[in-house]
């Protein structure tokens, strides 16, 4: 399942961050302010990168305030076609496959 956070969580997390900021720093300053846990997720999935503003982190995460995925469906739609060209398929939150998680990996088929 997809991280996601609405723009007060974000700036409540942020509210005192220094940018330009890489992701790491991002998750000090959200981690130092009390962010919940999924914001936290949230900003785990953002590309590795340097933010100059508050506005290109709130560009880069899922919300669910603005018009994001809400529904499973739209969620994993979401992960199939990100935005972000230089996240790596395996650093998308993806939730297991059922089917895999019942029967198992080698199915002999």
């Amino acid at each position: 399942m997809v991280a996601t956070t609405t723009t007060e969580r974000l700036q409540a997390a942020l509210s005192d961050a220094d940018f330009p900021a890489d992701k790491d720093r991002l998750l000090e300053f959200a981690r130092a302010n009390g962010a919940d846990d999924e914001t936290v997720r949230a900003l785990r999935a953002l590309p590795v990168a340097e933010y100059e503003n508050f506005e290109q982190v709130a560009a880069s995460v899922a919300k669910t305030d603005a018009g994001g995925p809400t529904d499973d469906a739209d969620k994993a739609n979401a992960r199939r076609h990100h935005t972000h060209p230089q996240m790596a398929e395996r650093e998308k939150d993806i939730p297991s496959n059922p089917i895999v998680e019942e029967l198992g990996e080698n199915r002999g088929s």
